[in-house]
C-alpha cells in the first residue's frame, strides 16, 4: 500500500510542477522519485510480516509476487519516463500531463497485481485502461492517433464490461469480493454454474487486454496509430501487467483445477503464436510488425499458465526478458521514426552504417525476442518449454518451437535492412537519453540471460 500511495503522490506532484513552471526538473525528479519508490518496494520483498496483512480490509495484499512484479513495472516506467522527456520536447506545456498519466498508469498496474479484493482489481484495471485511452489519442491533430484512441476506447470498454459482468457472477456465487474467501470457498465440491461462467467472462476480458487471438484484432491498428512512446507502453508495460494479473486471477479463483479449462488455454496459446507470427511476416510497418509479435508473445506467456505451480517464476522471467527487449527496441524505433510520416522498414535502411551502436542494440533486442542465446529471451523460452513438457503439453511445445523459427523470418527482415541496404537520407544527431535507455535495457536483458537465477529464484 505504501508503494501505491507514493506513486500516486508522485503523479500529483508532476501535475503541480506545471503550475510552478518546473518543467525542466520534471523528468529528473520523476525518475529520481521512481528510483526511491523502487527501493522502498524491493525492501518489502523480505518483510514477511507484511504478507497477507489484513490491513485496509484486505483490499491490498503484499506478497513476493506483488513486490516482484511491482518492481518490474517501476523499472519499465523509469525507462518510459526517461524517453518521454525528448519525445514531448515539442509540446513543453503538455509534458507534465503526459508524465503524470504514465505514473498514474503505474499506480493502476501496481493495484492490479496487489489486489486482495476484486473491486480493487477492477479499480486498477480502469485506472490503467483510461490512462492508455488518453495516451493513444494524445496526438490530437493526427487522424491515425484519434482513430487509435477511439478503437482502443471502444474495445477496452467492451472488455471491461465483460470483466465486470464476470465479477458480478462470481460475487453472486460466493457472496464476497475478497479473494481469500473466494479461494477457500472455490474448493467446495458443489459450485453454482454461474461461478464457472464468471471465470470464463473474466478470462475473455483479460484475453482482450493482452491481445491474445482471437481477441487480438484491435492491436495492430491501435499500435500503429498511437504515438510511438504510447505504443512502447502498450507493448511492454501494459501487456506484462495484464499477463501477471491474469495469472493471479486464475490462481485465486482456482480455475486451473479444471482440465477443460487448461485445454482452452492451450488452444488460445497456440492460436495466438501462429496468428501473430504468420501475420507479422506480411508487415512492412515496424509498429504493426511488433504488434503481431506481441500477440505471438502473449501466446508464449499463456503457456506458463498450463503449469500453475511454477507459473509465477516462469512468467516473471519471461515478462522481464520480453519487456526489456521491447524497451530497447522501441528506444531505437522512436529515434529513427521521429518526424517521419510512417514507421516503415525502409526508414531503417543503412542504420548499421550510420549508427552502429543503435543498430546493434535493435539487433540484440530482436534476437532476444526470437529466442537466440545469449539473450534472456532464449532462456525464458527454454524454461517455459521445459515446464510445459513436464505438464504434459508436448504438442503445445512443438507448436511453440515451430513459431519461434517462423519469428526469425520477420525479425531478420528488419536486421537485414539495417546492415545490407543503402542509407536513404542523413541521420540526425542522437540525444543521449536514447543511447542510455537502449543500452541499459539490453544490458539488463543480457545479464538476465547469463544469470537467470537472479529472477527465477525470487518466487520459488
Amino acid at each position: 500500500m505504501n508503494t501505491l500511495i507514493a506513486i500516486s503522490g508522485l503523479g500529483v506532484f508532476c501535475l503541480i510542477a506545471e503550475i510552478f513552471n518546473l518543467r525542466k526538473l520534471l523528468v529528473p525528479v520523476a525518475i529520481l522519485g521512481l528510483l526511491v519508490i523502487l527501493g522502498f518496494t524491493m525492501a518489502e520483498f523480505n518483510t514477511p510480516e507484511l504478507y497477507n496483512n489484513p490491513m485496509y480490509n484486505n483490499m491490498i495484499v503484499v506478497s513476493k509476487f506483488s513486490v516482484a512484479f511491482s518492481s518490474l513495472f517501476i523499472i519499465l516506467t523509469i525507462f518510459l519516463v526517461a524517453l518521454s522527456g525528448d519525445f514531448y520536447k515539442d509540446h513543453p506545456t503538455k509534458i507534465s500531463d503526459y508524465i503524470a498519466i504514465k505514473i498514474f498508469l503505474l499506480a493502476g498496474a501496481v493495484a492490479m497485481v496487489s489486489f486482495g479484493n476484486l473491486s480493487m482489481f477492477f479499480l486498477g484495471i480502469e485506472v490503467l485502461s483510461i490512462s492508455l485511452y488518453v495516451l493513444a489519442a494524445s496526438k490530437r491533430l493526427d487522424v491515425k492517433s484519434n482513430e487509435a484512441g477511439m478503437k482502443y476506447f471502444l474495445i477496452g470498454s467492451f472488455a471491461s464490461g465483460i470483466i465486470l459482468f464476470g465479477i458480478c457472477l462470481i460475487y453472486g456465487a460466493m457472496i464476497s469480493f475478497d479473494t481469500a474467501t473466494i479461494k477457500e470457498m472455490s474448493r467446495s465440491a458443489e459450485l453454482p454454474v454461474w461461478y464457472t461462467i464468471g471465470i470464463i467472462l473474466l478470462l475473455i476480458g483479460m484475453l482482450f487486454k493482452i491481445a491474445a487471438a482471437p481477441f487480438h484484432f484491435w492491436a495492430p491498428d491501435v499500435y500503429e496509430g498511437s504515438p510511438s512512446i504510447t505504443t512502447a507502453t502498450m507493448s511492454t508495460l501494459a501487456k506484462v501487467v495484464a499477463m501477471a494479473t491474469l495469472f493471479k486471477l486464475l490462481d485465486v479463483l482456482n480455475a486451473d483445477i479444471d482440465y477443460k479449462f487448461q485445454i482452452v488455454l492451450a488452444i488460445v496459446s497456440v492460436l495466438s503464436m501462429t496468428v501473430g507470427n504468420i501475420m507479422a511476416l506480411r508487415q512492412n510497418n515496424v509498429k504493426r510488425m511488433l504488434a503481431f509479435s506481441g500477440i505471438s508473445h502473449a501466446g508464449f506467456m499463456l503457456m506458463a499458465l498450463l503449469s500453475m505451480s511454477t507459473a509465477a517464476s516462469t512468467l516473471l522471467y519471461y515478462t522481464a526478458a520480453y519487456a526489456l527487449a521491447g524497451i530497447a527496441s522501441f528506444a531505437v524505433i522512436i529515434y529513427v521514426t521521429k518526424d517521419k510520416e510512417n514507421e516503415d522498414i525502409i526508414n531503417f535502411n543503412g542504420l548499421g552504417k550510420t549508427n552502429p551502436l543503435l543498430a546493434a542494440v535493435l539487433t540484440a533486442s530482436l534476437l532476444s525476442m526470437a529466442g537466440i542465446p545469449i539473450f534472456s529471451g532464449f532462456f525464458a523460452k527454454f524454461i517455459l518449454f521445459t515446464q510445459t513438457i513436464k505438464a504434459g503439453y508436448i504438442v503445445v511445445v512443438i507448436a511453440a518451437v515451430i513459431n519461434s523459427i517462423i519469428s526469425v523470418g520477420y525479425y531478420f527482415k528488419l536486421i537485414l535492412a539495417m546492415y545490407t541496404k543503402e542509407v536513404s537520407e542523413d541521420r540526425k544527431a542522437v540525444p543521449f537519453v536514447y543511447y542510455a535507455v537502449a543500452v541499459i535495457a539490453i544490458l539488463l536483458n543480457i545479464v538476465l540471460g547469463i544469470y537467470p537465477s537472479l529472477v527465477t529464484n525470487l518466487l520459488n
